[in-house]
Formats: structure tokens, sequence, C-alpha cells
């Protein structure tokens, strides 16, 4: 890590934008989000140079500072980019781009998934959140309280993953996730009663809650051509389902 503690997002747009190898500039996290930022939020930039191009700019590769935390990288590596960051560059804001567009084109990219992998993806994070909600309603029924809180929290974390996914869509952190929702809904998905199951199911385990939650995502698993998945819990879909006590 490298520090210029000097060094400000004004001051350094400009000099990377007086730079010709400097093919992109974007910026990410709560600054690229409308109405998230507060007097703690800092500047997260990546600065997209191009491939082989050589620049002093690299000396500032992995610095943070107050206010200024920047990325550099080659436009290979940036097209690359993805696992955890994918939905913060899915969200980011262009503030250069000499590519005529490109830059806002890999962002776009970064936001979609492809159907195949999506499909993949989905049906294993459904079979992950039939587990976590089995596990937790067994464990309620057997007066294992903290188990199965810890095992609705984790069904939480699948069911949010299983239904970007089923929307192509990276899964935002939790910090965004009311914001994402609230300005792209998922299709099909009332966003504040799926909000207050969320964290009722997250705070307290509700077997009941997460009973007509599971009726819904069964619906729409089914829709989404995934019916095997839930199709090989065979009898144990009873538990999982409204109605059992």
């Amino acid at each position: 890590m490298t520090t210029h503690p000097q060094l400000s997002y004004d001051a350094f747009v400009a000099l990377a934008t007086a730079d010709p190898t400097v093919v992109g500039l974007v910026l990410k996290g709560s600054r690229a989000h409308d109405g998230m930022t507060t007097r703690h939020s800092d500047h997260d930039l990546y600065v997209v140079l191009a491939d082989g191009a050589a620049t002093g700019l690299t000396r500032f590769t992995g610095h943070r500072g107050p206010g200024l935390d920047l990325v550099v990288l080659t436009l290979d590596a940036f097209r690359a980019a993805g696992g955890h960051e994918r939905y913060a560059l899915a969200r980011a804001r262009v503030v250069l781009d000499r590519l005529d567009g490109g830059i806002a084109r890999i962002l776009a990219d970064k936001g979609r998934l492809d159907a195949g992998e999506g499909f993949t993806r989905a049906g294993d994070l459904l079979d992950a959140y039939a587990n976590s909600l089995y596990r937790s309603v067994k464990n309620a029924r057997d007066g294992q309280p903290l188990a199965a809180r810890l095992d609705a929290a984790d069904s939480v974390r699948f069911l949010l993953e299983l239904l970007f996914t089923l929307d192509r869509r990276p899964r935002p952190y939790h910090k965004y996730l009311r914001w994402e929702l609230d300005r792209f809904p998922l299709p099909g998905w009332d966003t504040g009663a799926l909000l207050h199951a969320v964290d009722r199911i997250s705070a307290t385990g509700d077997v009941h809650a997460q009973r007509r939650l599971f009726a819904q995502v069964e619906a729409a698993a089914r829709e989404a051509g995934l019916g095997a998945v839930l199709d090989a819990w065979g009898d144990d879909l009873t538990l999982m389902r409204p109605g059992r006590r």
C-alpha cells in the first residue's frame, strides 16, 4: 500500500485526465450511489491504463489516503475484474471514457450475468437456500433456537443471491440492498414485503415467516425451470412449506 496524504480526488482526476495513457476513470462505492454519501465517504476510483502503456501514474498503485483510494490497472485487467467487485463495478460511475463508450460498455456487462452461468448458479443457490431453511426449521422444532436463528440468517444470504441471480444481476452489498431494490425492484417481488421478511427472518428466525417466503421462492424457482432442484428434496419439502406445524 502506498500513501500520498496531500492527494485529493479533484487533483488526482485532473492529473489522470492530463495523462494520455489513462483510458478510463471509474468511481465506485457510496459516491456512485445517489443519496448514500456521508461525511465519512471517500472516493474509490479505478484508474484504467492502456495495455502496455508506460506512465508515472503506476506509482499510485494501491494508494489509500484521506478521502481517496485508488485501483490502478490495465484495460485487460479491468475487463477481467469481477468476483466481490462485480456489484461495485455494475453500479459504478464513469468519470472518464476515452474508448468512445467502451468503459461504459464494460460496466454494463458487469451488471448482467450470462444466461447459462445464471441458471447454473441459481440452481446451486436454490439448493443452498433450501438446505439452510430446512435446518433452521428443524432446529426450531427440536428446541435449538440459536441454531435455528443462525441457519435462518444463512438462508437469507443464499436467498438474496438467488433472487438477484434469477434476474441475472450481481447481488448488492448489504449496505446498498434497499437502495438497489428501491430503484431497480426484482420482477415479481414487492420490495417492502421482501425487505420486511428478510429483516424479521434474520433477526428472529421466525418459522412462519420463513415458510411464507419459501412458498414465494418455490413458485419463482419453478417458473424459472428449477423445479427439479426442489423435487430432489422429496418429502422434506413439506417441512419448509406453509401449513406445517
